[in-house]
């Protein structure tokens, strides 16, 4: 079985449920970054015997937040050593308007992966739509790069919609299931 961490950073709680959500489908780890951009040496290990590391970030100001940035800059050492190449790598991300961006986040979480020599899996979803498309209907933010959710920012973490949790969980799925075709 394909061993899976999901490192994320959350700042509000909603980015941590989709994460929850990402992990449950890929019966992952998860791995979160401390509010000051953190990794306790186990966690460092826990991504160094993963076969994939699914990366999550909320959407700030048109990209990651800057814990996240944090992390991905002190991923340098293992940069410098390829210690993550041929890894399998996805990414996720979380913002409060409908488009927000969210798509320079997962282009800076797949560019980050191709620096690290990975291969990136997206979500292998058909978008919901259609004029019948309900809210929460699977992959209803309609992405196919990476999951993406959509939270109004003064919704709680337990107002997220159903969906977009349902559409990360599908999406952790996806991930360990092609980690274990490549990483037997």
């Amino acid at each position: 079985m394909a061993k899976v961490a999901v490192v994320f950073h959350s700042g509000y709680g909603h980015t941590l449920r989709m994460a929850q959500s990402v992990a449950q489908g890929a019966d992952a780890e998860l791995v979160a970054i401390d509010a000051d951009g953190n990794l306790t040496e186990a966690q460092w290990a826990t991504l160094a015997a993963a076969d994939a590391i699914i990366m999550g970030s909320p959407t700030y100001m048109g990209s990651v937040s800057w814990q996240f940035k944090k992390f991905a800059d002190a991923s340098s050492k293992q940069w410098f050593s390829q210690q993550w190449k041929d890894k399998v790598f996805a990414g996720f991300t979380n913002s409060a308007s409908m488009n927000g961006d969210k798509h320079s986040t997962l282009h800076y979480l797949f560019t980050l992966a191709m620096q690290h020599s990975g291969i990136w899996v997206g979500t292998g979803l058909m978008p919901s739509n259609s004029k019948a498309a309900q809210r929460n209907d699977i992959n209803y933010v309609a992405s196919f790069a990476g999951a993406m959710a959509q939270s109004p920012s003064d919704a709680s973490p337990a107002e997220m919609p159903q969906g977009d949790l349902d559409t990360a969980k599908l999406f952790g799925q996806r991930v360990a299931a092609f980690t274990a075709k490549v990483k037997p």
